[in-house]
């Protein structure tokens, strides 16, 4: 071939380039026309479980649609979940007021915002094997705690047991590896560890495990704060703050759903669930959902709604127990995205 066809050829090559380009590039700007939803990433912080159900409620219900929003939920990466949403890979994601206060205490702040409480009530507390005397807190004095090893869970720990007449000095810490802590306890792994009442307890129960419990909340008021929240992104809520009352809006919708229709909305749960993960847990599924759906409102007068006395009143406890670099009264939630 001469220079002068290997010159056409070029160009008539380069030529078909830019216009597969082109077409490729007008066939995905159509799709998007075409569908006329904005797209929202969601983040979980953990596998699919009954805290979430409100979110894959809504979405089967077809309610994120009918407010103009394609969601897209996912598993979080390896640094978690308010990572991924400061960064802007996510608009939303779920974290919890007490791991939010590191993220919100540095020198450049992540930029993210708590717009809604999943729950209305810590639900967490210490879970041990029936019979051992750890049903309060004093009873955890020489006995066995997996722990994350996490400043703040440790000073609780300390708080409570001290106050209630025990020695937290006295009590063997060792790593917390546990994923199924009925089976755990039973096993003699530990004496206690940290659970979430409406799953672990539930689950406590299904498996046939007998099991003691104490609620932080009901200890101290100051540890009723708010796990888990949603958080948002804060440029995209400077942007955008339309898409994201209507993305709460719906959420909303779909938590009402759950709380009024328990073993309805955990079906939308399982269904939802493309990770597998509770392909085999329908029983405890259904007997989480039966526990959670009244706690998802309780008793505020709509759900979501962030009380800032109780947000306040638990950093405020953080920084005077120097567990925070910085005062982080008001900040890091905001209301004004919920229905009204």
């Amino acid at each position: 071939m001469n220079k002068l066809n290997i010159k056409r050829a070029a160009s008539i090559l380069t030529i078909c380039i830019m216009v597969f380009s082109m077409a490729f590039a007008m066939t995905g700007c159509g799709s998007e026309e075409e569908s006329g939803l904005t797209k929202i990433t969601f983040c979980l912080d953990w596998t699919p479980n009954t805290n979430h159900t409100g979110i894959y409620a809504a979405q089967a219900q077809g309610w994120y649609e009918e407010a103009g929003l394609e969601v897209e939920i996912v598993q979080p990466p390896e640094n978690g979940a308010a990572h991924m949403c400061a960064s802007g890979e996510a608009q939303f994601a779920i974290e919890a007021q007490d791991t939010m206060a590191a993220s919100l205490a540095l020198d450049e702040p992540l930029g993210i915002t708590a717009v809604a409480g999943l729950i209305q009530h810590n639900t967490s507390g210490i879970m041990s094997r029936a019979g051992d005397g750890i049903d309060t807190p004093k009873g955890l004095t020489g006995r066995t705690y997996s722990t994350w090893d996490s400043p703040i869970e440790l000073a609780m720990l300390e708080n409570v047991v001290d106050a209630d007449g025990g020695d937290f000095d006295k009590v063997k810490l060792i790593p917390n590896d546990i994923t199924d802590e009925p089976a755990a306890l039973s096993a003699k792994q530990t004496d206690a560890v940290w659970v979430f009442e409406g799953w672990s307890k539930v689950n406590a129960q299904v498996s046939g495990v007998d099991v003691d419990y104490f609620a932080f909340s009901d200890i101290d008021p100051t540890f009723d704060y708010y796990t888990p929240v949603i958080i948002a992104n804060n440029d995209f809520l400077a942007e955008d703050p339309e898409t994201a009352k209507a993305f709460l809006a719906a959420t909303a919708r779909g938590y009402e759903f759950a709380a009024e229709n328990p073993e309805e909305a955990a079906d939308m749960l399982i269904a939802g669930d493309n990770t597998g993960s509770l392909a085999e847990a329908e029983e405890l599924v259904k007997a989480s959902q039966k526990f959670l759906s009244p706690l998802y409102i309780d008793d505020a007068d709509r759900w979501g709604v962030i009380d800032a006395a109780r947000w306040n009143g638990f950093y405020k406890w953080l920084y005077e127990n120097e567990l925070c670099a910085k005062d982080l009264t008001d900040i890091g939630f905001s209301n004004e995205y919920l229905p009204e």
